[in-house]
Parts: C-alpha cells; structure tokens; sequence
C-alpha cells in the first residue's frame, strides 16, 4: 500500500481542529489533511488583505469550516472546540516573524503563550480529545551561535521576544502535561520545524517571499544577515511529520509532554546567501541584493537542528535537499505568478501526491 492509501485509511472521517488555518503553513495543512480524508475546521485570524495562500486556493470551500476568531478569546475558542468535538487538535496559530516581535513583543507573547495556555486549559477542562499537536519552532533553543546541532534535550531560551514567546510555549506543555495530561491520558506533544520554505509564502520579512516581491518588481534585495545559517527545509517534510506524529499520538505510541525536531538533513543548514543563489538559477532575470549593515535587532548567526530522535521512532527522513525545496517553491511561484494557473490548488494538490509517492 503507497503513502497515501495508508494515510487515506487512517484518516477518513477523523476530525481535526485546526488552529492558525488562515496561515502559509496553516493552508498547506488544511490541504494536506482534506487530501487524505480529514474532516477540517479552521480558527484563526481572517487572512491577510493583500495576496494570501488561503484566499488564492479558497481554503474556506476546501476545509468543512472556517472560523474567524483570536487564539486569545477563550470563551469563543473553547466554543468552538466544544461544539466540533475533534478527534485532534492541531495548534498552529502564532505571530510568527522575529522582526514583527521586536515591533509587537506584547501582542507577540499574548499570541505565542496565552494563546497557547488557552489551548493547553480547554484540553484539560473537556474529556473528549485525547491527541493534541503543539507547533513551536527550531528557535526554542538557547543559542550562544556555535555550530552545533540542537537536540530536543538541550536548554530552552530564546532571546527575542518571538523565539521567548515561543520557549514559553514549551515550558507551559511541559508543565501541563506532568500536572494534568499523564494522569489524564491526554496525548499531547510539541513540534520544532526549521526554515520552511514553499509556495504560497507571500510574507514581509522572509527572504524567500521578499525574493520573489524584488523579482516581480524589478528591484534590488534587501537583506540583513547575508552569512546566517540556517536549518532549510520544504514545507512538505515538516508537516507529513507532523501527521504521523498525530498518528502516533492517537495510537498512545509517543510519551505524553514530549518534543521532536523535525529539520532538514544535516547538509541542508546552509546561509541565507546560498538559497539567493539557488533561487537565482531558476530565472533568468537575476535578482541583485543590498545588505542592510544597520542592524536593528539581533538575530541569530547560527542555527542548527538535530532530528534523529524523531528519524529513528518515526522512521521519517526529509524527502527533499536544499535544491529541490527552492526548486519546487520556484515552480509554484512560476505556476502562479507566470502562468497565470487559475487552479493553483490542484497544482498544490499534486505537489503533495508527487511528495507522497
């Protein structure tokens, strides 16, 4: 049996509640898990009022329901989960730019922590949902910006507020799960994904969206840390990831309260200047950068992931190298941008079944 029939199996008719489905790594969740059978609501913030993934492949037609809400507004949020009565919930919701946290730290924390507490409370107050997926971030980690590769047990600490907000996250699932979920029986675990990259990003403040931006306009390329290395990785890798993580937890075959990086092969950490690169092979018209020396915030130099925990129980592996990821966001980006493709999410669609297989 290939990839998709087995997860078509497991999948049909469970019922997902889907936080942050508005989002660029929130709509290809959506279309991943109405792909193999799913049955999906979304809460969230409404999308972006310029060009956004959801409202391009029209995600509200796509899921069974689409909820406008605030992670941050419990009574609504609880509402919500009580009267779907899922089988999972997916807690993907977040402020998710390191620059916007700098400018937002309060709305930042809010969002990233509260709204996370609101998710971890409901579980423990209702009785019906037993596997739960928390998303956080390779950024959890403490990083004194040496090149070493950061494993689930290493200390927690983000700097930023985004990165802080973030390790709050992880430090308050841990607390809920030895105060509640293991006597509970309540399946809960946290995600670490590195840099994602895919189509459908059209973000402020990612090099790869802000890419495409300089190259439709004819403009040079702004960039902060040219040198910083990074864990690349397709949007892809991560969430088929995620999905047998879900699997896994419903099966009570992961400890309650446990965490998984799920990064890129080792060789794929590789500096912001490298994926400009690869981008600029894919088009003609090159895109020429200026580095911006005036540093506003601190971030970074060195970011490094160590997935073998999760490789070794999940027998998982990232399908795609560094080339192949940018290859596959620049064809989307072509699909869309170029020619025109009125049906992007049956482009999308097959992007996932050409993964599967």
């Amino acid at each position: 049996m290939n990839r998709l029939k087995s997860l078509k199996k497991f999948w049909k008719g469970k019922k997902v509640f889907l936080t942050g489905h508005t989002g660029f790594k929130g709509t290809w969740m959506s279309i991943f898990l109405s792909l193999i059978g799913a049955k999906v609501i979304g809460y969230s913030l409404k999308p972006d009022s310029s060009e956004n993934f959801y409202d391009i492949v029209k995600s509200n037609k796509l899921i069974y329901k689409s909820i406008f809400g605030d992670i941050r507004d419990y009574d609504k949020l609880k509402r919500s989960i009580q009267k779907f009565s899922p089988d999972f919930i997916v807690h993907m919701a977040a402020q998710s730019l390191v620059k916007e946290s700098y400018y937002n730290p309060k709305y930042t924390y809010e969002v990233n922590t509260l709204g996370t507490m609101n998710i971890l409370n409901i579980l423990n107050e209702v009785d019906f949902i037993k596997s739960a997926l928390i998303i956080t971030t390779d950024k959890v980690y403490f990083n004194n910006n040496k090149k070493k590769f950061l494993k689930e047990e290493d200390l927690l600490g983000g700097l930023d507020p985004y990165s802080n907000s973030k390790s709050c996250a992880e430090l308050m699932v841990n607390s809920y799960s030895n105060s509640f979920f293991k006597k509970k029986k309540i399946f809960v675990s946290t995600a670490r994904a590195g840099n994602v990259v895919g189509g459908g990003d059209f973000s402020k403040n990612r090099i790869v969206p802000d890419y495409f931006r300089s190259l439709v306009n004819d403009e040079k390329l702004i960039v902060r840390s040219p040198n910083s290395i990074r864990p690349w990785q397709h949007v892809l890798d991560p969430l088929y990831g995620y999905i047998l993580l879900l699997i896994k937890l419903h099966k009570k075959q992961v400890h309650i309260g446990s965490s998984f990086n799920l990064g890129p092969s080792l060789i794929n950490n590789k500096p912001v200047n490298k994926v400009i690169d690869l981008l600029n092979k894919n088009f003609d018209n090159k895109v020429k950068i200026i580095v911006n020396k005036k540093k506003e915030f601190n971030e970074s130099r060195v970011l490094l992931l160590n997935s073998d925990k999760f490789k070794k129980q999940f027998n998982w592996k990232p399908k795609y190298n560094l080339e192949q990821s940018i290859q596959l966001t620049s064809e989307w980006f072509k699909e869309f941008t170029y020619n025109k493709n009125k049906n992007i999410l049956k482009f999308s669609r097959k992007q996932i079944i050409d993964y599967l297989n």
